[in-house]
């Protein structure tokens, strides 16, 4: 009687820990579909996005320019870039389907965004916490990359260079081919790092320190 009350106790046991976690995982996966659905973003592309950037598919066939976003945490600061990734196609990007001396969204539909929780220092210019549109005026030679204050716009409809918070100038540089424009945040160390924006054999690197 005591081994059948003991065997019993076993799978009794055994059935609540496979139902705690079945529980854990619900709730989980709930989680992680709340945080998606805050941040408007459909991350099933993601997986896609890197396996063509890195070359396992060899023929781009997603449609449109998915939701993705890039965050890190430097520091004491957290940047979180939410943006649109257009896909090469077989164009002519550079001063092409992207022409050179244009204020360009840097990344398709509305404006790519990038937000802040503390300030950061970008070559030498100081921007506060908040939210911000991510603009660049590209040219074979140098590129203008721009903060601007409106980051709910579609495109650049609706860009004013007065509402600009930062304005500079960064060098473009050759890369590996990269077949969906993809955002990256790099730490250097604990109080720097780098924002990457790489697409088709281009890429720029924006440096930036955490403001103590």
């Amino acid at each position: 009687m005591n081994n059948l009350m003991r065997s019993f106790a076993i799978v009794l046991f055994s059935c609540l820990l496979i139902s705690c976690n079945e529980d854990s995982q619900k709730i989980e996966s709930e989680d992680n579909k709340s945080v998606h659905e805050q941040h408007g973003t459909d991350f099933s592309h993601s997986g896609y996005i890197d396996s063509v950037n890195n070359g396992p598919i060899e023929k781009d066939t997603l449609k449109g320019s998915p939701a993705r976003i890039a965050m890190a945490m430097i520091g004491e600061v957290h940047l979180h870039i939410k943006y649109h990734s257009p896909g090469v196609k077989g164009r002519i990007v550079w001063g092409g389907l992207v022409p050179y001396g244009n204020v360009w969204v840097t990344g398709a539909h509305n404006a790519t965004s990038i937000e802040l929780n503390k300030a950061i220092n970008i070559l030498g210019n100081k921007v506060e916490p908040g939210t911000y549109a991510i603009f660049t005026i590209p040219d074979s030679t140098e590129w203008q990359f721009i903060l601007n204050k409106n980051h709910q716009q579609h495109l650049a409809d609706d860009y004013k260079q007065v509402e600009d918070v930062l304005s500079v100038k960064v060098q473009p540089m050759k890369n590996k081919m990269t077949q969906r424009l993809t955002y990256s945040i790099h730490s250097i160390n604990n109080n720097s790092g780098e924002i990457w924006m790489e697409w088709e054999t281009i890429k720029i690197i924006i440096p930036f320190n955490v403001v103590e």
